[in-house]
């Protein structure tokens, strides 16, 4: 089995393979955001290009993305967020990591890439770094001397708060 560098684990051939060479579309955004992954560990520069929105295409680099993609050792992709983008959707938003290491450094391309159809075909418009989201917490902060909130009787740093 050669499994499909989109992190599936589902063979290519099952997974992003039909969907590079043309055999099926893309049913989502997430399979296109994923096929475009794909593309770029196989470094298939046309399939790149032609999944960019029309009215975005002339703003990207074949020759660069092709550098870019060869250079780059591809170590995996992790999907972490989709809004919108099934099926019956025009348009949808895929949150993504792609792990690369380049001139041997690991790298990380954090991204928010946004999708549209076209022709009934989901196609990549633009790509921007996702807003960072504050951690609120959810509970009350428990103070060191407060009473521990497991009900023990004791105080916070005396039972739960120890270590």
């Amino acid at each position: 089995m050669n499994p499909c560098p989109c992190g599936t684990g589902t063979p290519y051939a099952d997974c992003c393979g039909p969907v590079i060479d043309g055999t099926r579309p893309a049913e989502t955004a997430e399979a296109a955001m994923r096929a475009r992954y794909t593309a770029f560990t196989r470094v298939d520069v046309d399939f790149l290009m032609a999944t960019i929105h029309s009215s975005k295409r002339g703003e990207h680099d074949p020759k660069a993305i092709g550098k870019w993609a060869a250079e780059a050792q591809w170590l995996g992709l992790d999907i972490i967020e989709t809004t919108g983008g099934g099926p019956d959707d025009d348009a949808g938003e895929v949150t993504f990591t792609a792990r690369f290491r380049e001139k041997d450094r690991r790298q990380e391309h954090h991204e928010l890439a946004t999708f549209t159809k076209e022709d009934g075909r989901w196609m990549f418009v633009d790509g921007v770094t996702p807003s960072i989201r504050p951690v609120v917490r959810q509970t009350p902060k428990v103070g060191r001397n407060a009473p521990c909130p497991c009900n023990s009787g004791k105080k916070f740093k005396k039972c739960c708060g120890k270590g």
